[in-house]
């Protein structure tokens, strides 16, 4: 058996064991929020149930139909963005730049869920426009991102220049570029969603995380209250907070799949290396097979991942 075949079968104790542990992490994660999620749901269903009672006996004339039809009347007027509170009328969700913004979570696949086309033609339009625009989205980032990093290495291998310490030197570069990035896509835009949406900090931090990582659950979404009025540059200003975020958490986000990649790497050169290969008397760190694989593996983490 050749040294490329046992690398080969090498392979598959480290995906059982990578399967393990992403299984293991999920199901982990799963009873962390059922704790701490079940128990408060229950008392908010217990509630809202002593609320619709309260209701009922408050106003006699109002029975379990006309209950019903009033819920469904909210439910409409939330889909489309208006507010019951006043006697005024709202444009609704479907202005140009709240479109413009629906358009940038398509592509971004952020998908929030509190908008959505209704008609057969804007489901049509949606499904192409997601089509096209999603891959376009994806070499965009990708090519910011590298732009980003190209500056972050040219930042620093001059400060290499000057000071002569590489590590230290990129180290410190790295640093700076991650705090500077969380305070320009996660500080500022906390304080902002803070001030225009009357959020708590923690709600507001929750929302741009759930935002730039494409999660997009939608029980939190920017410039949607019907009952706010909202600056025309706030729209604008939230759409390039969304692009430029994306491909900032998208490159940290890279920096971490590369650190994985090179310690599981590491990890299996050393577990292969201390097993005896078959008909050569154990693979030799001189063998040119060997430093052959061990240098493609190495080109191929240097390779900038695709965001």
């Amino acid at each position: 058996m050749g040294i490329k075949e046992v690398l080969y079968l090498a392979r598959v104790p480290s995906i059982l064991m990578l399967g393990v542990v992403y299984v293991f992490y999920v199901l982990i994660g799963g009873v962390v929020f059922w704790k701490l999620e079940g128990d408060l749901g229950k008392k908010d269903i217990s509630r809202l149930l002593l609320s619709k009672k309260k209701l009922l006996t408050m106003y006699t004339c109002l029975n379990q139909d006309g209950m019903e039809a009033v819920a469904q009347v909210v439910q409409d007027a939330s889909k489309v963005g208006l507010s019951l509170k006043g006697n005024y009328t709202s444009d609704g969700f479907w202005k140009f730049t709240s479109s413009a913004v629906f358009a940038a979570t398509v592509v971004t696949t952020i998908g929030y869920g509190n908008i959505s086309p209704s008609s057969t033609a804007g489901q049509i339009f949606c499904v192409f426009f997601a089509l096209f625009g999603i891959p376009l989205n994806m070499v965009v980032l990708n090519r910011v991102g590298k732009y980003m990093l190209a500056l972050e290495r040219n930042i620093s291998d001059f400060l290499e220049g000057k000071t002569g310490r590489r590590k230290c030197t990129r180290f410190f570069v790295h640093l700076v570029s991650y705090l500077s990035g969380a305070v320009l896509f996660f500080v500022v835009p906390m304080i902002v969603f803070q001030e225009h949406e009357g959020w708590t900090f923690s709600q507001a931090i929750y929302y741009c995380f759930i935002t730039l990582s494409t999660i997009g659950f939608g029980d939190f979404v920017a410039d949607s209250n019907p009952d706010k009025v909202y600056p025309e540059w706030y729209s604008v200003l939230m759409a390039c907070w969304i692009f430029f975020g994306l491909a900032w958490l998208s490159l940290l986000i890279n920096h971490s799949i590369d650190i994985l990649e090179r310690l599981s790497a590491h990890l299996k050169q050393r577990w292969t290396r201390g097993k005896p290969q078959e008909g050569s008397g154990g693979a030799k760190d001189g063998d040119p097979e060997t430093q052959e694989t061990q240098l493609e593996e190495e080109d191929e983490m240097k390779k900038t991942p695709i965001t």
